[in-house]
């Protein structure tokens, strides 16, 4: 559906230039969830709007549905626009507009007649569960609300893209389950292919099919979310998915195993049965578990007594079972 080849994008200032993308190559298939992750100013906004060409690449190719966004004419773009359409943080509404005439505005600007504005206007308010609210002003809503009518709004030109750049940043985390559950339902039922940019992991673990991990302009890491997840190779993947908790900073000198729970194991009672069946006392570091896919996943950081043959008992148990586990310092 997208793919992206060797796009850079430089931005011209007082002080030389900047570079914001570098050497950037992805694939997004048709259909899937594809999350954008990375810390902020890693380059993940100006990269989703090089993706439809609001931003020029300085370098490089974007292929969208087989056609080369640069070699298109200007009529040609926004048509092509039209079928990539943009959420944003801040919802972008129109304030003068109540919630049916905000979701009408792009299909008045792609000259649909007025009567099957409307209609398709409330059909996609219904879709994000907003139809009592079709009457109301952008001020009377709540953050959740507004974010469903700009959803509303960028499907009703029936794209086969959507663009989302940090849809939840500015929601409560109830708010930003709820909308990332609706973009999975927008996903199945229309077919849609969704791209997330997002600084925050637990969106990404939510809901997407494959991450891409951006760091100081470039793509570090590809893959599965479930293989990300389990084995992230980059550094800023690493610090994104394994937070290190002040409690094992705080403690130095120990052995300590990271156990990772693979969705078959991550409701197993582990540490119980270190105690019952190994006779040994563990100190749970941090522990974190996530859903994934209708899955669970998730890790485990324990403290080792310095007993060899406990450990031992430990890592025998462990295997047993077969968990994934790994060895280290308590002081990374």
């Amino acid at each position: 559906m997208i793919e992206i080849k060797h796009l850079s994008k430089v931005f011209p200032t007082d002080n030389g230039n900047l570079e914001v993308l570098r050497d950037i190559n992805l694939h997004i298939a048709k259909g899937e969830i594809f999350g954008i992750i990375g810390l902020s100013g890693a380059g993940k906004s100006t990269l989703v709007r090089c993706m439809n060409y609001l931003e020029k690449p300085t370098e490089g190719e974007v292929f969208f549905d087989g056609k080369d966004m640069g070699s298109l004419n200007r009529r040609e773009l926004l048509k092509a626009r039209q079928s990539m359409s943009m959420v944003f943080q801040s919802f972008n509404l129109l304030s003068q507009r109540n919630v049916l005439k905000n979701v009408c505005y792009p299909l008045e600007i792609a000259g649909v007649p007025k009567d099957e504005a409307r209609r398709k206007a409330a059909s996609m308010l219904e879709l994000v569960g907003l139809s009592d609210k079709a009457g109301a002003y952008p001020s009377q809503l709540s953050g959740g609300q507004k974010q469903r009518v700009a959803i509303a709004r960028a499907l009703s030109t029936d794209p086969k893209v959507l663009l989302c750049d940090e849809v939840t940043s500015a929601l409560d985390p109830n708010t930003t389950r709820s909308i990332l559950e609706l973009l999975q339902r927008i996903n199945k039922k229309l077919g849609v292919t969704i791209v997330i940019i997002t600084h925050e992991m637990q969106v990404i673990e939510q809901i997407c099919h494959r991450v891409a991990v951006i760091d100081q302009s470039r793509i570090v890491e590809v893959g599965d979310v479930r293989e990300i997840f389990l084995h992230p190779k980059s550094d800023i993947a690493k610090q994104l998915i394994l937070p290190k908790g002040n409690a094992i900073s705080a403690v130095t000198g120990n052995r300590c195993l990271r156990l990772i729970f693979d969705g078959g194991s991550a409701f197993e009672p582990i540490i119980s049965n270190i105690a019952l069946e190994c006779k040994v006392a563990v100190n749970i570091l941090f522990a974190n578990t996530k859903c994934i896919d209708g899955k669970a996943y998730g890790e485990m950081l324990i403290q080792l007594p310095e007993d060899e043959t406990s450990i031992a008992r430990v890592l025998n148990l462990l295997n047993e079972k077969r968990i994934h586990y790994k060895e280290e310092e308590l002081n990374v």
